[in-house]
């Protein structure tokens, strides 16, 4: 499948055939298996994870040969229009992921694993995964080709970054047991390793450093790597001081992530709600 994709990728015909559209839903039907998936763990890269530039391909395959239909339950009420080869999500009630009434959309083409909750409303796009046991909260977006681990909780009107161009960067990456609080927002490709907590309003991107008052260090992205969160690490939104210019006269700070501790026991016991919730 992988050379069929890159090869219709490169080369953009004229005309799509029926064996064009065919190829695209036997690879659409892969992407919502999680047999395949935008990227994946790789314990020789440096993040532990590496991008799948050709199942990239293939979502925007799915763009280039689609037209726009109409998807509207109700074309006066509720008029949606949109590209045929991406409807909704199809769910039967046998996947075991609970859809709260209330406004929600999962869009075809993404991975939603067992136990799962999406409370209302949110949405996940094309090309996510989102793995066994999380919670999507209220508000909470989830952007194409994003990875979400198992047993994690996107908070209500969090984001997490989708990224589809160019097809070679990273989406972002959220490992398992992570807590991202409320109002968050995790953008650029950032890695966030397992049972980190992003405390409320935490914004991580590849333009802002994060000071780790724990380890004393500065993690920061770089021109080939993005901004990597350690594992178990505890993050506040701070503020740092301008140290120079009319900034320092005038007493600004700018906003910055802050590593305040790592996880430990008493952290531990305040987030067992997460489960009584599921």
């Amino acid at each position: 499948m992988r050379a069929e994709i890159e090869q219709l990728f490169d080369n953009k015909p004229a005309a799509y055939t029926e064996a064009h559209f065919q190829l695209f839903n036997e690879f659409k039907q892969a992407l919502n298996d999680g047999r395949i998936r935008a990227a994946e763990p790789d314990p020789e890269a440096a993040t532990g994870w590496r991008v799948n530039a050709w199942v990239k391909k293939g979502i925007l395959i799915g763009f280039r040969i689609a037209g726009i239909v109409d998807w509207s339950i109700d074309r006066e009420k509720l008029p949606f229009f949109d590209k045929s080869t991406y409807p909704v999500k199809r769910f039967t009630g046998q996947e075991g992921v609970r859809i709260v009434p209330g406004g929600s959309s999962i869009r075809d083409g993404c991975y939603v694993g067992k136990g799962v909750t999406c409370m209302p409303p949110m949405y996940i796009n094309v090309g996510a995964y989102v793995d066994e046991g999380t919670m999507v909260d209220s508000h909470a977006l989830v952007g194409s080709c994003a990875q979400i681990g198992r047993n994690c909780h996107i908070s209500a009107a969090s984001q997490i970054g989708g990224v589809l161009e160019p097809v070679g960067a990273l989406p972002v990456i959220v490992e398992d047991d992570v807590l991202v609080g409320g109002n968050c927002g995790v953008y650029e490709g950032t890695v966030v390793k397992r049972r980190a907590v992003l405390g409320t309003g935490t914004i991580l991107n590849r333009s802002t450093p994060v000071y780790d008052l724990v380890r004393q260090q500065v993690y920061r992205a770089s021109d080939d790597e993005p901004l990597v969160i350690p594992e178990e690490a505890v993050i506040v939104a701070g503020s740092r001081a301008v140290t120079s210019g009319p900034g320092k006269k005038w007493g600004i700070s700018v906003y910055t992530p802050v590593i305040v501790k790592y996880r430990d026991s008493r952290t531990d016991t305040k987030i067992q709600l997460e489960d009584l919730l599921r």
